[in-house]
């Protein structure tokens, strides 16, 4: 009986498989692309692909109405990613708020509003590729929004080039109805949750570009107090969001360790926090941390200060800064931090001079970067493993005792014990300044005479009152000038050449030097005569590449009848070369690891 039945069965069709749904596939396919975007996954959207619906347009893929739900059609068959470029210009109709949803019945848009909705969204998915544009439609679309197109086009008419720019083939692909009252609730802002959307995608692509978190997809990575700190400020704080997203955070126990940095410190010049790692705060105070330093940054406490004592100004800041976060409730202060509410509505300034006046009490007072010291750096912190020569230890710490000595008065000090710690503190002065203070000392400026030999311009528009004029005498211009001896062998550096000669030339005609006298030197002297300083740096051509012997070229210049006998020479030389004899002023310009081969008798400006 049973393979009788099975036998019929087979023949009335029941048995076979069912035949698959091609077009269902494919949208299904398209509608998992769209839904793996998450700022359009956001939006709410649904679907409806029954044969009845009476929205569902005829010769296109699908539409949409104000209540969000997209209209498919049910048997159109269309590739996966055509789909889904569908189903996404609809969503972004929601998104562009072009069908709001609304409670009572609207008048539908005209043509020439549907139209420019239409080459917005498009113009829109060009940057925001979802799926396959479709070949039959522009690559590019004119400027302006919706409502300026839709004017313009109902003025001029639809360029036939937009007039099917839509998902419903030549039927509007946006439908205005009434909110469903049976779904119960508010209207949804369809515009408000795209915006939502796009901002919570732009902050995750942020944090996987910072490293806050391994992907789009995974979770956030684990973030450090202060890291989360610190992202806080760029997407909630605005006031600080700027500046948060621009300062570098430098976390590291054995800097903290080495320069004394309790809980935080700031180089306001370098856009670093140093923070130390080992502090146990939780986010509530870091935040509170964070801010503090921002704040000294921005408001440039560390150019403020001016002649006033450094540490109180600190401290002075500390307590307007610290008045200002409470009052704004950023975050949680930590215990020990400066606070007095007495000093409200007070600038850093004002807060100095009241405190100046109890400096004892005041320097035991602690900052957040310890006791006595104050939390606005001079300048960034270096690795504390790197090596420093003994020269730079010795100063260090004898600077270091001087400040603590003064701090807390022990004892007096000989003033030029004090004098000479001070000097010994002070970073020597660069090769081009000194390069400068020896043209300022040894080459002299031409300087006019009064003569009434020369009357002044101004006394033509007054004849009767005598006016003496200025004018340069030939002596004068002829006495202002020195010598370039400059050593052009084959191991000469042609970067410390053009630094050189730069430096030369600028400085020359700062003071008004109208030429110089250049002698090259290799293997033989090569005068080159009175060369304008203009033309030192740029046009001079360097003869010879040979050995190096520079004293002919001194010699030369010992002897030259027309080179004033008080004019000064500058040697500019590798190093490699011959014992020199000069016997009027001079001064040597050599690379910075260079070494003479004879003990200078005249200033020695190394090259950098």
């Amino acid at each position: 009986m049973s393979r009788t039945q099975g036998s019929k069965g087979s023949k009335g069709g029941k048995g076979k498989p069912k035949k698959k749904d091609l077009a269902a596939e494919a949208f299904e396919e398209g509608l998992r692309l769209v839904r793996a975007n998450r700022a359009l996954a956001a939006i709410g959207f649904s679907t409806c692909r029954r044969d009845d619906c009476y929205h569902t347009p005829n010769s296109g893929l699908v539409r949409v109405d104000s209540n969000g739900v997209l209209h498919v059609h049910p048997t159109r068959r269309a590739e996966p990613a055509e789909w889904a470029w569908a189903i996404a210009h609809c969503i972004i109709h929601l998104g562009f708020g072009h069908v709001p949803a609304a409670s009572k019945l609207r008048d539908q848009p005209d043509g020439p509003a549907l139209a420019a909705r239409c080459a917005v969204v498009n113009r829109f998915l060009l940057g925001f590729p979802i799926g396959i544009t479709p070949e039959d439609l522009p690559a590019a679309y004119p400027g302006g929004d919706e409502d300026q197109l839709a004017a313009r086009w109902r003025r001029d008419g639809i360029p036939p080039l937009y007039e099917r720019c839509g998902t419903a083939g030549g039927e509007p692909d946006q439908l205005l109805v009434p909110w469903d009252t049976w779904q119960g609730g508010k209207a949804p802002d369809w515009q408000l949750n795209f915006a939502n959307a796009l901002t919570r995608t732009v902050a995750m692509a942020m944090d996987v570009a910072g490293g806050r978190r391994a992907s789009m997809r995974g979770g956030p990575t684990r973030l450090q107090p202060w890291e989360r700190a610190l992202s806080w400020f760029v997407s909630s704080y605005p006031l600080l969001g700027g500046i948060a997203a621009g300062i570098t955070l430098v976390a590291d126990a054995e800097l903290a360790r080495a320069h004394g940095i309790s809980v935080a410190a700031v180089d306001t010049g370098a856009a670093e926090i140093y923070v130390n790692p080992l502090r146990q705060l939780d986010d509530e105070e870091w935040r509170f941390v964070l801010a503090h330093e921002m704040l000294h940054a921005a408001l440039r406490h560390s150019d403020r200060c001016g002649v006033r004592d450094p540490f109180l100004f600190n401290i002075a800041a500390d307590y307007v800064i610290n008045g200002w976060l409470c009052e704004m409730d950023v975050g949680r202060m930590p215990e020990g931090l400066l606070y007095d509410p007495e000093l409200k509505d007070l600038s850093a300034e004002e807060v100095y001079d009241r405190i100046a006046g109890d400096l004892r009490r005041m320097r035991r007072l602690a900052t957040l970067r310890g006791k006595g010291v104050g939390d606005i750096l001079g300048g960034p912190l270096g690795s504390p493993r790197d090596y420093v020569d003994l020269d730079e230890f010795y100063r260090r710490g004898l600077a270091r005792g001087l400040d603590l000595h003064q701090q807390y008065e022990r004892g007096f000090l000989p003033g030029g014990l004090v004098e000479e710690i001070r000097a010994l503190s002070h970073p020597p002065l660069p090769w081009d300044a000194q390069l400068a203070r020896w043209f300022d000392e040894f080459v002299p400026r031409p300087e006019p005479v009064r003569s009434y030999a020369r009357p002044s311009r101004r006394q033509s528009s007054t004849p009767d009152i005598p006016r003496a004029g200025h004018y340069f005498p030939p002596e004068e211009i002829a006495r202002c000038t020195f010598g370039v001896v400059l050593d052009t062998s084959g191991s000469m550096d042609r970067g410390l050449l053009g630094k050189a000669l730069g430096a030369i030339a600028s400085y020359a005609e700062a003071r008004d030097v109208p030429a110089a006298r250049v002698v090259f030197c290799d293997a033989a002297p090569h005068d080159a005569g009175y060369v304008s300083v203009t033309d030192i740096a740029g046009r001079v051509r360097v003869h010879g590449r040979g050995g190096t012997v520079l004293q002919p070229g001194i010699d030369l210049l010992h002897r030259a009848d027309d080179f004033p006998r008080g004019a000064p020479i500058l040697i500019i030389t590798d190093g490699w070369c011959d014992v020199l004899r000069v016997r009027r002023e001079h001064a040597y310009l050599i690379p910075q690891n260079a070494r003479l081969p004879f003990t200078a008798r005249g200033p020695v400006f190394r090259v950098r």
